[in-house]
């Protein structure tokens, strides 16, 4: 008779599989939530924009990427200097400025955001520090565009959720592309894939200005009005702000901004009743057209993209400790979910059904707009890190859940019986015979699930923070080169993938080896089987 076998695990891949946990706890431990205001806070603007394709607004500086620049940062620094406050910048996506305002991730929001009507039932405006207007772009050689009215039935892109979003449907009959980053949108025009660009004129200037590839055409098209936002509640900041723009405008430190980035026009001498010529010298202009030249030496180019190395690298240890975090509520919530759903109840089986099917029947970037935008409407504030981790630990969880279902059920069910056999309870059995064999099983798919996880991560880039994909976005469109930095993004993740290859290989050649190893199953038959009895013997004698 072929007595039952009572499988134990490797006992190398249950040191690997629980080195997880302590390691997840120590990365957590030492990360601060993302856009932690330090010192008095009441001695600090929190202020928040995108600097992603962010030009002229604001913008990695190209000879130093830690340092921020723009005329909005320009503007934000003057605030805070006549305010005597510091400042501290938060990263978010543009058409996700006003709910982060509203959800306190920040005081203010400035970003070339519009006063229109449907941003003011949100928020409240300062008064007006800049004005300018829309302008059309189209390839150098079209010929069949020389005014808005000729982009009927025409391709043409924008901004996501902008006024010129809202001139092109009111013009109608147009096919509308909207983007979030500026620069991809005069990237497909130039490449064909779009018949003509509309943007606010300090984009066009700056995204397409020295471009031979596209041209400038048509009059001025509409007005448009820069404020800051605050909150309805901020009453106190937005009196602040509206008297140091007055001292700003007054003292003519508004006009040498504009005048530095080339931004003064004719609508703004309108507006500031300033017909004079120009003062001050167009040094942030001229340092970005030198910085933006068409041909770049390869040389050159290869040192730019050495100087991106710490940014990434950067970025790589935000991507990592997030993934890692995530995958680790996985993994945990995972595995309930399935005991759950495999041998609870059936009221607790059909909870975590519905939850199952709920996250993996949904998309992660709603779950993830929800979590961080969402909660906070009934009081659940988490930190950016904290949210992304959760929204991707949650959505996962779900994944994971049912590799170890598939798992519990690729267990013979003789195992069962020879536990029981041995006096073994049934939580005894399922905790010593029953979990470790199908961790055995499962440890493969759930490495390559974390690999999966790991390129995920990057839909966190819209709640804040700055991981790997946002790093990418920030330096390939401040130089309009997606070609090299993308080359070196993706090299980085598959490095950071490998090493997970690589134990999910090691693991499958294990369990291959634990699986023929027959005797090695009988010797463990014969020692549990001891010491079972040995168990139960003294709870008899006792």
């Amino acid at each position: 008779m072929i007595p039952l076998v009572l499988k134990r695990p490797a006992s190398r891949l249950r040191r690997a599989v629980f080195l997880i946990a302590p390691l997840a706890v120590l990365l957590a431990s030492v990360i601060s939530p993302a856009g932690a205001a330090t010192g008095d806070e009441n001695n600090v603007i929190r202020w928040g924009g995108d600097s992603e394709g962010g030009f002229p607004f604001m913008f990695p500086n190209p000879k130093n990427h830690d340092e921020l620049i723009g005329f909005e940062v320009d503007i934000v620094d003057e605030i805070a200097r006549y305010l005597g406050k510091k400042t501290v910048y938060v990263n978010n996506a543009w058409d996700n400025l006003i709910p982060g305002l509203t959800r306190g991730l920040y005081d203010m929001a400035i970003n070339g955001l519009e006063v229109t009507p449907e941003h003011e039932e949100a928020v409240n405006f300062s008064i007006p520090y800049y004005k300018t207007f829309l302008q059309l772009a189209v390839r150098k050689e079209n010929l069949d565009i020389s005014s808005l009215e000729d982009c009927r039935g025409k391709v043409v892109g924008t901004l996501k959720d902008s006024y010129a979003q809202m001139v092109l449907e009111e013009l109608g009959d147009v096919d509308i592309r909207t983007y979030i980053v500026e620069a991809n949108t005069y990237e497909d025009l130039q490449n064909g894939r779009l018949t003509a660009a509309l943007f606010d004129s300090p984009i066009a200037i700056y995204s397409a200005g020295f471009n031979p590839e596209i041209k400038f055409i048509g009059p001025p098209i509409g007005e448009i009005t820069y404020a800051i936002a605050v909150t309805k509640e901020n009453s106190g900041l937005l009196r602040d702000i509206n008297e140091a723009l007055v001292h700003l405008r007054d003292t003519g430190r508004l006009r040498e901004i504009y005048d530095t980035w080339n931004l003064w026009s004719p609508i703004m001498a309108a507006e500031f009743n300033d017909y004079s010529p120009r003062a001050v010298e167009m040094t942030r202009y001229n340092e970005w057209a030198e910085t933006h030249r068409p041909e770049v030496a390869l040389s050159a180019r290869l040192e730019r993209y050495a100087g991106f190395l710490p940014d990434f690298g950067m970025a790589a240890i935000v991507t990592m400790k997030v993934s890692i975090t995530a995958m680790f509520i996985a993994i945990s919530l995972g595995l309930g979910l399935a005991i759950a759903r495999v041998f609870a109840p059936g009221w607790a089986a059909a909870a975590a059904t519905a939850f199952i099917e709920f996250m993996r029947g949904t998309p992660v970037l709603i779950q993830l707009f929800f979590i961080f935008y969402g909660l906070p409407s009934i009081g659940v504030k988490l930190s950016p890190f904290w949210a992304g981790a959760v929204g991707l630990g949650l959505n996962y969880a779900a994944y994971e859940a049912e590799i170890y279902r598939s798992g519990l059920f690729a267990i013979p069910s003789t195992q069962w019986e020879a536990a029981l056999a041995l006096g073994m309870t049934r939580w005894q059995a399922m905790r010593e015979v029953i979990l470790p064999q199908a961790i055995r099983v499962v440890i493969p798919p759930i490495t390559n699930d974390f690999i999966s996880l790991l390129k995920d991560s990057s839909l966190v880039s819209i709640i804040t923070m700055v991981d790997l994909t946002k790093a990418y976005g920030q330096l390939a469109a401040a130089y309009y080169d997606y070609f090299g930095p993308g080359i070196m993004v993706a090299l980085i993740y598959l490095i950071l993938g490998l090493p997970f290859v690589k134990f999910s290989r090691y693991a499958e050649r294990r369990l291959a080896e634990q699986d023929k190893g027959g005797k090695r199953g009988h010797d463990n038959f014969y020692r549990m089987s001891a010491r079972w009895r040995h168990t139960n013997l003294r709870s008899k004698e006792s």
